[in-house]
C-alpha cells in the first residue's frame, strides 16, 4: 500500500467520524437549519424592499405620466403606507427568525422571564422616547396628517426654530425633510408638537402691493380687479391657480405707503411660484397704467425704459441727488 492511499484512507476515515461525531451531528441536524433560517430571512427582507421599491416607483411613474402638477393626497398617503409597511415587515421577520433559532437551539425562553422582567423594567425607563416616537407616527400614518412630497412646518418640542421641507420619507419613527436649501432634516415624531401644512388639499398665495399715497387708489384697484379677472389667462399662472384671484383691499397704512392684499388658491405646494408670478403681472399691469409702486421708487423693480412709470422712477431717482445739493 503505498503512502498516498494511506494517507487518503486515513482522511476518509477522519472525516467521516467527524461527521458521526457530536459537532457533526449538531452541524447537520441545527447547524444546518440555522443556516437556512438566516437565509430565509435574508430573501425575505430584500424581497419586502423589492416589493416596496416597486410600489414607490409605480407611484412615481403614474405621477409622471399624469398631467397633475402635485402629488394626489392619495398618492402621498399611499407612498407613506409603504414605507411604514416595510420597516414593520422587516421588524416581524427579524423576531420571527430569532424565535425560530431558539428553537433550533433548544434555548428554554422560560428561564429569561424573571430576568428579561428586570431587564425590560430598565430599558422600559429609557425606551419612553421610542415607543413615544413609535405611537406618534402611527398616528401621523393613520390621520393623514401628511404624506410624502407635502411641503411642512414643524415645531418640535424644546427647540427654538421650526423645522420646514419637503417631506421625503414617513417611518413609525422619524420624519425625513428637506429644505430650500437642500438640508435633510431627520425628525423624531415623538418631539413633533405641531404640524403645519402648508400642502394640503390646496394653497393660498399672498401678495402685498405697496402703492404710494400719492397714487389714486380708484385707479389702482380698477387695474388690478383686471389683472384677476383675467390671471386665470395667462399660461404659467393658468396652470397653478384654482380659481381667479380675489382683490381684498387696504390691508394697511404708513406714513407713505398704502399696502393693498390679493390672494388666490392654488394648487397645494405651489403658492410660492403663484405668488411670484402674480407679482411680476401686478408690477407690469401698474407700470402700464402709469402707477409707480412703492417698490418700484425704492429698488427700481420696474426696468423697461419703454413703461411710463419706469421713466418717472429713473427721472426722480435722478433728481433725488440734484435736490439734495440744492437743500445743503
Amino acid at each position: 500500500m503505498t503512502t498516498n492511499t494511506v494517507l487518503s484512507w486515513t482522511t476518509t476515515l477522519g472525516w467521516h467520524d467527524f461527521w458521526r461525531g457530536a459537532m457533526g451531528q449538531w452541524i447537520i441536524t441545527r447547524g444546518l437549519r440555522v443556516v437556512m433560517l438566516l437565509i430565509a430571512a435574508v430573501l425575505a427582507v430584500r424581497f419586502v424592499t423589492w416589493v416596496a421599491e416597486q410600489v414607490t416607483r409605480h407611484l412615481d411613474v403614474g405621477f409622471a405620466e399624469s398631467d397633475a402638477l402635485v402629488r394626489s393626497e392619495a398618492t402621498k398617503h399611499r407612498q407613506a403606507v409603504a414605507s411604514v409597511i416595510q420597516w414593520v415587515s422587516i421588524v416581524i421577520i427579524a423576531i420571527w427568525v430569532v424565535l425560530q433559532i431558539a428553537d433550533v437551539l433548544q434555548f428554554s425562553v422560560g428561564g429569561l422571564v424573571a430576568p428579561a422582567t428586570v431587564v425590560g423594567a430598565a430599558l422600559g425607563f429609557g425606551a419612553q422616547q421610542l415607543v413615544r416616537d413609535l405611537l406618534s407616527g402611527f398616528f401621523i400614518i393613520v390621520e393623514k396628517q401628511y404624506g410624502f412630497g407635502d411641503l411642512v412646518e414643524l415645531t418640535i418640542s424644546g427647540s427654538t426654530t421650526d423645522a420646514r421641507g419637503t417631506v421625503e420619507n414617513v417611518t413609525l419613527r422619524v420624519t425625513r425633510l428637506r429644505s430650500s436649501n437642500g438640508e435633510v432634516f431627520t425628525v423624531p415624531n415623538g418631539q413633533i408638537v405641531k404640524v403645519n401644512n402648508l400642502s394640503k388639499d390646496w394653497a393660498r398665495a399672498v401678495v402685498d402691493i405697496p402703492v404710494s399715497t400719492a397714487a389714486d387708489l380708484n385707479r389702482v384697484n380698477e387695474v388690478l380687479h383686471q389683472e384677476c379677472e383675467h390671471a386665470m389667462d395667462n399660461p404659467v399662472l393658468g396652470e397653478l391657480l384654482l380659481d381667479a384671484p380675489t382683490l381684498m383691499g387696504v390691508e394697511s397704512i404708513e406714513v407713505d405707503t398704502v399696502t393693498l392684499r390679493m390672494v388666490a388658491r392654488t394648487l397645494p405646494g405651489k403658492q410660492f411660484e403663484a405668488g411670484r408670478q402674480l407679482r411680476v403681472l401686478v408690477i407690469r399691469a401698474l407700470a402700464r397704467a402709469g402707477i409707480v409702486t412703492a417698490a418700484d421708487a425704492k429698488v427700481g423693480l420696474v426696468e423697461d425704459p419703454a413703461v411710463p412709470a419706469a421713466q418717472a422712477a429713473e427721472e426722480r431717482a435722478g433728481d433725488e441727488p440734484t435736490a439734495a445739493v440744492r437743500r445743503r
